[in-house]
């Protein structure tokens, strides 16, 4: 047979609850009479409205492939060809009638084959903005993507995996999926009323994966969106697509999912952090894995495999996604400030840097000298507290808000440290504590070296606030003599590890 027959072959495909007939240039589907505990399929009616409501719902995205429905009827007894509706007791059955779709262009099998599809991805995250923008809203949505309702599907799901621990799932993992998932909702009520204020909560597909989506040469086609309850469709339009980029991640292609999700946030302008989309990338990660556990206890042997893979998908971006707030000090010259801002570009957090803000305290350009002797001018200590006080309230919005937070300060106060830790504590965020250390002489000479740098601080200063620093036992020393990568490197590892 050649190419062109084989594509028009005519195929059957049956799932749990429905079949698909792939016969020339179309797919019927029809649904089963079963009964399942999130759905009712057991009469005509029933199946009916179900197909109904996945016509509507698909023609959102795809109107040129969801065609119509489709009647047909049992064969008369006696053979005869008796129209339909001439018939009595044998009730119509309808299908979904669709346009086929070319089984080769189906994303999932381009990603494994390593087609380029990167145009594509971009296409269609413009597609899916494009329909996030005009997607039905309304109270009743917005309260389904609200940080509780998101606790509720977290719970449904995480109680699954529980009794596959130490068997199919790590003995480690579903407690470090429950602990992470918890500090992270918990410490970020504002982020989620933001969310919800700013009208991100939308009527979505649902079920964005590689597998239901097809590049064709006019433009992507997302298909089989989520219908049989509406709840879990109404979602956050970042939870929408985290779906496809986990799938690509499950694929083996990270780094299409990082893409997807960077042009879906350009067109539709969303400003989430980056603990967002790693929460819901291991939110559906998550799903995924307590379906692979149910399949694995049912006899699947792919299943429990799966499951694993997914659950690890899921820790590791919980892991990423956790809010840190870093305290990185240090004497002057320790080279606390660079260190700072390249740990900050490396993982997307947000620098609040002491000399910054202190001459913002004073009205003072921060490339204005401002020098003074020790404890005098700006620097006079109820001008530190007032400093500090301020630091921290700008780090609990932001730790709030869902980022990470790096504070570029000296630290030589044990009570600020304290009430640093006291802010982890209250917004469940991942503590780390830094100390910058570098030799006399190589701080002397970078203090000598600094030219419109927003610090003051001479080398008598310095040495004078090494005579009063209260020791730092909690903090992790980091040598910064040397050069900042081999720094930045040390400081990521204890980044990556502060959550766990």
């Amino acid at each position: 047979m050649d190419e062109a027959k084989a594509e028009q072959a005519a195929a059957l495909h049956e799932t749990h609850i429905g079949v698909v007939l792939l016969l020339g240039d179309r797919a019927y589907k029809l649904k089963k009479p079963v009964r399942t505990a999130f759905l009712d399929f057991s009469t005509p009616e029933q199946r009916l409205t179900a197909l109904r409501r996945e016509l509507e719902l698909n023609r959102r995205l795809a109107p040129d492939v969801y065609l119509g429905l489709s009647r047909v009827s049992a064969p008369s007894p006696t053979g005869e060809d008796v129209p339909s509706e001439d018939r009595r007791g044998e009730p119509a059955e309808h299908l979904l009638v669709m346009r086929r779709m070319p089984a080769e262009r189906r994303l999932s099998t381009l990603v494994r084959e390593g087609a380029d599809v990167e145009g594509a991805l971009r296409a269609l995250a413009r597609q899916v903005a494009a329909f996030h923008a005009g997607a039905d809203r309304g109270p009743g949505i917005a309260a389904e993507g609200g940080r509780e309702a998101l606790r509720a599907r977290w719970a449904a799901n995480t109680v699954e995996l529980h009794p596959y621990e130490g068997t199919v799932l790590p003995t480690s993992t579903p407690a470090a999926i429950d602990r992470l998932v918890t500090r992270f909702l918990d410490g970020r009520g504002p982020l989620f009323a933001r969310r919800i204020a700013e009208d991100r909560i939308v009527d979505g597909h649902g079920d964005l994966i590689a597998a239901d989506v097809f590049c064709l040469d006019d433009g992507p086609r997302a298909l089989d969106c989520l219908e049989f309850d509406d709840r879990l469709r109404f979602v956050d339009g970042l939870d929408d697509v985290a779906f496809l980029a986990m799938d690509l991640e499950r694929l083996g292609r990270p780094d299409l999912g990082e893409a997807f999700l960077d042009s879906y946030v350009e067109f539709s302008g969303d400003p989430a952090p980056m603990s967002l989309r790693h929460h819901y990338i291991a939110y559906r990660a998550g799903v995924r894995a307590k379906v692979g556990c149910i399949r694995h206890a049912q006899g699947d042997p792919t299943a429990g495999p799966e499951a694993a893979h997914y659950a690890a998908i899921a820790l590791r971006h919980l892991r990423a996604g956790a809010p840190r707030l870093v305290l990185v000090g240090g004497l002057p010259g320790t080279g606390k400030s660079t260190l700072s801002g390249a740990l900050a570009d490396r993982f997307g957090a947000v620098v609040l840097s002491s000399d910054r803000v202190r001459k913002e305290l004073a009205g003072i350009d921060p490339a204005r000298p401002a020098g003074a002797a020790f404890g005098q001018g700006i620097y006079a200590p109820e001008r530190t507290e007032e400093l500090y006080a301020e630091l921290l309230h700008r780090a609990e919005g932001l730790l709030g808000r869902g980022e990470s937070v790096v504070l570029d300060a000296s630290w030589t106060s044990a009570p600020h440290r304290a009430t640093a830790v006291d802010l982890a504590r209250r917004t469940s965020s991942e503590l780390l504590q830094l100390e910058c250390r570098a030799g006399a002489g190589t701080t002397a000479r970078r203090i000598a070296g600094r030219h419109g740098d927003p610090s003051d601080a001479t080398v008598p200063v310095a040495t004078l606030m090494a005579t009063v620093a209260d020791p730092w036992p909690d903090a992790v020393p980091v040598d910064t003599a040397g050069p900042v990568g081999v720094a930045l490197e040390r400081a990521a590892a204890l980044w990556r590890d502060a959550a766990g």
